[in-house]
């Protein structure tokens, strides 16, 4: 038989179907119609329940006129009509574009222009913000859609032109939906933070989002029916594809308006959590609350952590409340995670604060991630995997985008040499984990020599008084860059400058040393990200 004959075969409908998380509701609903879905308050669908909404939502859509390419936009919270909008805006046909609940007017109305938003969806409590993008919106045919929240939200109003259970009402349940005939086809459109310039509008496929909430119950050992409370902001990387990921399980998601660590504690008692995820700075939240002196976890919960690298002293810190940590890594243009601190048994020996440097390494890439590395910055060649050694991580995968949207420069840019550049800085280890050091914007170099900005914060978060911790590059004469640390402290607790200059002289070579010290509050994303780019604005300006 020659080898010609195993390429006689075409694809067919039989044994080749697009890839999609939209196949999850499905099939949850058929297996599980009567498992609970989301809980929010006294909301409680099922799956069949929660299933039947979508197909209404894509109904309504479609009889509205909604077509396949077009924008739906959405700016909300936590809730069961931002879970839905995943699978119904989708099963239209439409792209949904979740907007950052904290941008300023003037950024959600360019999002809006530059998406071509057809229908806007808006959370009753955010309003204020929606109404004055919608008048500074260059599409004056906007469909407005107003999700009523009266029982949780905090001073609601509607704008829009219809409620969002009456457009629904509007749909059919047995709306003949129809799944992609293309995995390739774009599912969402998520916007960067916009730290520098306008942000950029990243492209998903159906495929990539399927492959994300495979990849993720695989590395992160998901059970069937687990209990996951969504702290994670359903408008960044689509909530890291939970949505998509817990319906696949028939999980039970809870849904959060806003994140405060006694609702936290509480919602794990009483709802039995068993997994939920945030930025370290959630970690930190909990971490300090007075609230973590009378909790005790009394059965096992996992915690997914991404966003910034986490401190060992807080990865340790967290899990005493028992809890079990898993950092993972990734960007807005890779769906999120694609790079997880995979724990290894042989570890399981080692003293806890060994075990929690481990722990706040990277990672390798997941099974959904094709190729990871890191290369030096000027020959472009793969750096020596011996910790020490610093380069660019880049990555190749199916869960990298599609594209910046109308921007093809950046986006051949960025996918140079057939893979996606990061712009963050790492280590190898020799056990092919990597370890950030660095934004590649945020490298300070002072002298000659290039100091990490996350080596210093490391140092100053085991400070017993620190609560977070951020540095910076300022301009010096002599040095040309020298760091400048900005310190949010623990509620009650004081420190001065020169108490900092002695604690980092015991922990790091002078030159490393912040040579200024600024005591405040930190300025952050909603995902809990720090706003560095706000920080060095500060330090410029003195």
């Amino acid at each position: 038989m020659t080898k010609k004959e195993y390429d006689k075969f075409d694809k067919a409908n039989a044994n080749f179907q697009a890839l999609t998380p939209l196949s999850f509701i499905e099939r949850s609903a058929k297996v599980f119609p009567n498992h609970p879905a989301v809980v929010y308050g006294e909301i409680k669908y099922s799956w069949r329940e929660l299933f039947d909404r979508t197909i209404k939502l894509a109904s309504a859509l479609t009889k509205f006129g909604i077509k396949k390419g077009d924008t739906v936009s959405i700016l909300s919270a936590n809730t069961p009509e931002m879970i839905e909008a995943h699978f119904g805006v989708p099963m239209s046909g439409a792209v949904l574009n979740t907007i950052n609940t904290r941008l300023d007017s003037e950024t959600i109305a360019y999002v809006l222009n530059h998406s071509e938003a057809t229908v806007f969806i808006i959370d009753s409590e955010l309003s204020p913000q929606a109404e004055s993008a919608i008048k500074l919106s260059e599409n004056k045919d906007l469909y407005v859609i107003d999700i009523v929240d009266f029982q949780n939200a905090r001073e609601p109003k509607t704008i829009g032109h219809i409620t969002y259970d009456k457009f629904i009402g509007s749909g059919d349940a047995d709306f003949d939906w129809q799944l992609p005939n293309d995995e390739w086809d774009a599912i969402s459109l998520n916007y960067t933070s916009g730290t520098s310039g306008k942000p950029k509008g990243v492209v998903y496929h159906h495929r990539g989002s399927y492959l994300m909430s495979m990849g993720t119950i695989t590395d992160w050992n998901l059970p069937k029916h687990p209990k996951y409370l969504y702290t994670v902001p359903l408008f960044h990387c689509n909530g890291w594809g939970h949505a998509w990921t817990m319906a696949a399980l028939a999980g039970t998601i809870f849904c959060t308006r806003v994140v405060l660590p006694e609702e936290i504690f509480n919602s794990i008692i009483t709802n039995k959590i068993t997994h939920f995820g945030g930025a370290p700075i959630v970690l930190n939240m909990l971490l300090n609350s007075p609230a973590a002196k009378d909790f005790k976890c009394q059965h096992p919960v996992e915690i997914m952590t991404a966003g910034a690298p986490p401190p060992a002293s807080i990865l340790q810190g967290i899990e005493k409340l028992g809890f079990n940590v898993t950092q993972v890594y990734g960007l807005t243009e890779t769906y999120g995670h694609t790079v997880m601190s995979t724990w290894n048994v042989g570890w399981n020996g080692f003293q806890t604060e060994q075990k929690a440097k481990l722990k706040a390494r990277q990672g390798v890439g997941m099974v959904h991630t094709a190729g990871l590395k890191v290369v030096d910055l000027e020959s472009g060649e793969q750096v020596k995997e011996d910790g020490i050694h610093t380069g660019e991580i880049l990555i190749r995968g199916n869960t990298i985008m599609k594209g910046y949207l109308k921007d093809l420069e950046n986006t051949k840019t960025v996918f140079k040499n057939g893979w996606f550049h990061t712009g963050d800085i790492a280590v190898m280890h020799p056990d092919g984990y990597i370890e950030i050091k660095d934004r590649l914007k945020d490298i300070i170099i002072s002298g000659g020599e290039n100091i990490s900005s996350v080596e210093i914060e490391d140092v100053l978060h085991k400070h017993e008084s620190v609560s977070l911790a951020a540095v910076v590059a300022i301009s010096d004469e002599k040095w040309g860059e020298v760091p400048c640390a900005f310190i949010e402290l623990i509620e009650g607790k004081s420190l001065s400058e020169d108490e900092v200059e002695l604690f980092c002289r015991q922990h790091l070579a002078g030159f490393k040393r912040p040579k200024k010290v600024v005591f405040c509050e930190l300025p952050k994303t909603a995902t809990g990200k720090i706003q560095k780019y706000e920080l060095r604005t500060r330090a410029k300006a003195g």
